[in-house]
């Protein structure tokens, strides 16, 4: 699990704004790029084009 601290600096490649846990807590959601960057064995990848589009629950 990625720690709070980490969290607090990790940033959005693309856009440098913050990201937050996906609802299954499988991902990094930056809202303002709808992107989602996966966690792997708990470590972030922080690449753009691996980033995901973001979906939003119905």
């Amino acid at each position: 699990m990625i720690s709070q601290k980490l969290l607090d600096i990790i940033a959005c490649p693309k856009c440098k704004g913050p990201v937050q846990f996906t609802e299954k807590q499988d991902g990094l959601a930056c809202l303002s790029c709808q992107l989602v960057y996966e966690v792997r064995d708990d470590i972030p990848i922080m690449l753009i084009d691996e980033a995901k589009p973001l979906r939003m629950p119905a």
